[in-house]
């Protein structure tokens, strides 16, 4: 499971990702990014947020999507750059797919915006 500091938690936080981060499209979901902020202090952990909305199922369907695409993001947690912001919308293909598909298109599109180190 991803410890708080890895977790987007705020409202505001989501929609400033998903409003002025990049978007690469996965055939079973978008996933924005937010590249870290050119502070001189020290660089926060990565964090990520989910979006799995109705269409994707039924509450049972949604959590089980939402938690493989958890334990995905938690397997790449140390290779992504600090302070990257990430956001993963769970489109309705998602729900079908095992977690090797999953997973293997959020690090395509990871690899994609340049946000693994």
């Amino acid at each position: 499971m991803l410890a708080h500091a890895n977790r987007i938690t705020t409202a505001d936080d989501y929609r400033g990702v998903v409003r002025r981060g990049t978007r690469f499209v996965s055939p079973n979901a978008v996933t924005y990014l937010r590249a870290p902020k050119n502070e001189p202090s020290a660089p926060s952990a990565p964090r990520f947020g989910f979006i799995v909305a109705k269409s994707v199922g039924v509450a049972v369907v949604r959590n089980r999507v939402r938690r493989r695409l958890k334990a995905a993001s938690y397997t790449m947690l140390d290779r992504v750059k600090p302070g990257t912001d990430v956001v993963v919308r769970a489109l309705p293909g998602a729900a079908s797919q095992p977690y090797g598909v999953l997973c293997e298109e959020l690090a395509a599109s990871l690899r994609k915006g340049s946000a693994l180190v």
